[in-house]
């Protein structure tokens, strides 16, 4: 059953627990289906985040955001920071590329629009910081 479920979509230890506890199995079957999948190599959580940090920088997310869904996942700060760090130079444009897509080419052309702009990048995952020297508006 695990096995079917990882077919689909890479999922996290937690994530399996989850849907396997709803499905009736005992603590104690899902434990050694994890650590059977995690033995041959099926379940891998370093290899869920890498592909997922990839998936949602690729659909215009933050990593702010990237990180509170994975931890959400139940995956490590550790490991994931293993997955964020590399793309600290691909952020700003990841955020460019975002940005462009719900708002296009123009600057803000006003103190609303500025914060519109920054609202839907805040709640997109990033930093107020990069979102400022993104925008630049003249205060």
């Amino acid at each position: 059953m695990a096995l079917r479920l990882l077919v689909a979509r890479e999922h996290s230890c937690l994530e399996l627990t989850r849907k396997l506890s709803a499905r009736g199995l005992t603590p104690d079957a899902i434990a050694g289906a994890l650590d059977r999948l995690i033995s041959e190599g099926a379940l891998d959580e370093s290899r869920l985040a890498a592909h997922y940090v990839a998936e949602r920088a690729d659909k215009g997310f933050g990593p702010q955001r990237i990180r509170a869904e994975l931890r959400d996942k139940g995956l490590a700060d550790s490991l994931i920071d293993r997955h964020l760090q590399p793309m600290n130079d691909t952020w700003p444009e990841v955020l460019a590329r975002a940005h462009e897509r719900r708002f296009g080419q123009r600057s803000p052309s006003d103190r609303a629009d500025y914060a519109k702009r920054a609202r839907f990048l805040e709640q997109r995952g990033f930093t107020p910081d990069s979102i400022r020297r993104f925008l630049r508006y003249p205060d």
